[in-house]
């Protein structure tokens, strides 16, 4: 059986192996444009579930779930975030008024994740970390017919997770091409293992960056049943764990050596068959610990941990990110009493889009987009200091609409509806949009007509190197990007906004609005002005704003 301590260290285990190997996932990303990565927006969100549980001291899965599950709902950051947080508020579901969980619990919790992070995404797309996280719970809910061991269950569900990973590039064309595996899918699969290091042998994966020993194939299950039983107070600095290969010659029994380590150590286990000794000590000497092994045999592996340190940089960790936390938490604004019917927020990053959404009547503008994806408490916290009714949010990229919209059922005291912006351009088109003669479904119609209406172009560099939409893409590279499509490459980043508006722009094109971001001067903005400008002539308005936003050297707005 799982325990609520244990549950809970399986959870901080996950969050520090998907920490570790986040830069990983991240290159698995194919689209070369800077953005919030799949590996830090997981990482980002399970961390808030790990800072919570660092102080909660419960033996009930039910309450460790639930603790991590909202957790996690307020942490999710991008679509990746936001469905692992809904695999995991499904699990916590699952694991309601339960003390313990066994194998069949497990899997059962996941399948209610699974089944509500299906239904929160509009087109569900197989080969992605849906896929992973369905075929983890099927190989979970079979292995629980045969064995009901938790640790026999969750070992199925992270191997059909890994093998549902590996179909992703059949899955999904795009991923074949560019040769790689679905990163949520990864990411996903990464804190399952991470947990599994707990349930199997109550080894909490470290949080410094230094990656942990992997154990041997021949250490098997060892410890497994004896881990929940070790003492958490560290009384010794050295966990010392080796395997001995039996020498036949040699008679004495291996209770021997237990007894011995005994006088050095505690939480002592000695395991052994007719062809090795399996040991675990705490202990202060370890040489002497492996020389009383050497008496019966050859040392097959070795495994020395200083647990005193590795406490130390967890809790240096747990500190700072605690830290971290409560800045963050000081910086959020005040919540206020909905005193009027209508307001606003949006999404955006850069003090020229900051005071655009302002004046044209946000109550609060969250500081976030491309490469720093806000959380669902990040929007929350800006929605309840809103003083209005009825708060629409504009979420103003595709990979924030998700998270925005969880923000729906957390707040009561008024009603939230998120138009679903998936760029600068359509948050200010359906800004404008809003009447206030008119309903809020009349206006809700209104505004998204009027963001459909507008085409958004973008003019960035690429992060990585990279092969994507039959283009041969080198890190810095300038994009050229025609409603999300990689239309071009050039080098230019003047030459490329010039280029990419022209090509956008129509015979019935009425409006052109030009932001220009931090990297591009006045000077170099108003050269592309003029030449648009001279291009379209009088049947066209071309604005040229300052969004002083970063990544983008351009946003192109064209009606």
């Amino acid at each position: 059986m799982i325990n609520g301590t244990c549950l809970r260290n399986a959870m901080i285990s996950g969050a520090n192996n998907i920490a570790k190997h986040k830069t990983e996932v991240d290159e698995l990303n194919i689209f070369p444009v800077p953005d919030g990565d799949t590996g830090t927006n997981m990482s980002m969100t399970i961390a808030a579930a790990a800072r919570e549980l660092g102080n909660l001291e419960s033996d009930a899965v039910s309450e460790v779930s639930q603790k991590a599950a909202s957790a996690l709902l307020r942490g999710a950051r991008g679509n990746s975030g936001v469905i692992l947080s809904l695999l995991f508020r499904g699990f916590s579901k699952g694991l309601e008024n339960k003390e313990v969980a066994d194998g069949a619990s497990l899997a059962a919790a996941l399948g209610l994740g699974v089944d509500a992070a299906y239904k929160a995404v509009m087109k569900p797309t197989e080969g992605t970390i849906l896929t992973v996280a369905r075929v983890a719970y099927e190989k979970g809910k079979a292995a629980a017919a045969i064995d009901n061991d938790p640790v026999y269950v969750w070992a199925a569900i992270c191997k059909g997770a890994t093998e549902a990973l590996a179909t992703t590039p059949e899955l999904l064309p795009v991923l074949k091409k560019a040769g790689v595996v679905d990163a949520g899918g990864k990411g996903l699969c990464i804190i399952f293992d991470g947990m599994m290091s707990v349930f199997k042998d109550g080894y909490i994966i470290p949080s410094e960056e230094a990656a942990p020993q992997k154990p041997s194939a021949v250490e098997g299950d060892f410890f497994r049943n004896a881990a929940a039983e070790f003492d958490q107070d560290i009384t010794f600095t050295y966990c010392t764990e080796f395997i001995v290969g039996r020498d036949s010659e040699i008679t004495t029994s291996p209770l021997e050596l237990r007894a011995y380590l005994e006088t050095i150590g505690d939480c002592v286990v000695v395991v052994d068959d007719e062809e090795i000794i399996k040991v675990h000590v705490h202990t202060e000497n370890p040489g002497n610990a492996l020389q009383e092994g050497l008496k019966f045999g050859q040392l097959l592996t070795v495994k020395i941990e200083n647990m005193k340190e590795q406490h130390r940089k967890a809790a240096q960790a747990n500190e700072q990110a605690k830290a971290l936390a409560q800045a963050a938490k000081a910086a959020a604004p005040d919540p206020v009493e909905p005193t009027e019917e209508i307001g606003f927020v949006a999404v955006a990053v850069g003090e020229g889009l900051k005071t655009l959404f302002t004046d044209l009547g946000c109550s609060h503008v969250v500081s976030g987009g491309q490469t720093m994806n806000p959380s669902t408490e990040n929007i929350m916290a800006a929605v309840l200091a809103t003083p209005a009714k009825t708060v629409y949010v504009l979420p103003n990229n595709k990979n924030i609409i998700l998270a925005a919209e969880q923000v729906i059922p957390l707040v009561t005291d008024r009603k939230v509806v998120v138009i679903p912006t998936r760029t600068i351009p359509q948050g200010l088109a359906a800004m404008l949009a809003y009447d206030p003669d008119l309903g809020q479904p009349e206006n809700l119609s209104q505004m998204t007509q009027a963001l459909q209406s507008v085409s958004t172009g973008q003019v960035t560099f690429a992060a990585r190197d990279s092969e994507f939409g039959g283009f041969r893409i080198r890190e810095g590279d300038i994009l050229g990007l025609d409603n999300g499509k990689l239309v071009f490459t050039d080098r230019d980043p003047i030459k490329a906004a010039i280029k990419l508006t022209r090509s956008m722009s129509k015979r019935d094109t009425s409006f052109i609005t030009l932001i220009y971001g931090q990297d591009v001067s006045e000077e170099q903005a108003e050269e592309v002005r003029k030449t648009i400008q001279a291009k379209v002539g009088s049947h066209a308005d071309v604005t040229l704003v300052n969004g002083g936003q970063p990544v983008y050297y351009f946003i192109i707005s064209v009606e």
